[in-house]
């Protein structure tokens, strides 16, 4: 397995995946932004004796004039789900971070998932739009351990995340 920084001809690799982990959603235009447009992300994927079979996206966003990693979107391909590639992606990914000096990552998803990175709920980082009162654990947070200051206020997004559906 190789975890490396996707390029432009890992997309249609990228629109077979999605759709099979994600069948109930439609996070295609979020990855095509992310992966063709101007957004500042750390974009990963997982290759399988050369066929992509994992991805995930780190987008630099801010709070305040500090910069953050938003883990989002994740996915592995359904046939090889159970064999670790998610975590790898994520734990990947927090390295190349820690590389860019940032040191916290928020996400929006499953907290027995993500629990086991160390992200825990976020209370002090609002999220872009309000989200339903059963999702408030589910906004985490997790810090890198390469800063000690405490981050307090909303989270600033780009374009690409200003759609309030994404959020709720």
């Amino acid at each position: 397995m190789i975890f490396r920084e996707n390029t432009k001809g890992d997309l249609k690799s990228l629109e077979r995946i999605y759709p099979a982990a994600f069948p109930d959603e439609d996070l295609l235009p979020v990855v095509r932004s992310l992966l063709t447009g101007s957004v500042d992300v750390l974009s990963l994927v997982a290759e399988d004796n050369g066929k992509v079979v994992g991805h995930v996206a780190f987008t630099i966003c801010s709070v305040g004039d500090v910069s953050v990693g938003l883990l989002a979107p994740l996915c592995v391909d359904p046939a090889q789900h159970k064999q670790g590639i998610g975590s790898a992606l994520v734990r990947e990914g927090f390295k190349g971070l820690q590389e860019r000096a940032i040191d916290k990552v928020l996400v929006l998803g499953d907290p027995a998932y993500y629990g086991r990175f160390g992200f825990a709920p976020e209370r002090t980082i609002r999220a872009p739009y309000p989200m339903p009162e059963e999702w408030a654990d589910a906004w985490q947070s997790v810090s890198l351990g390469t800063g000690s200051e405490r981050i307090e206020g909303p989270l600033i997004v780009p374009d690409v995340w200003q759609d309030p559906s994404l959020w709720g």
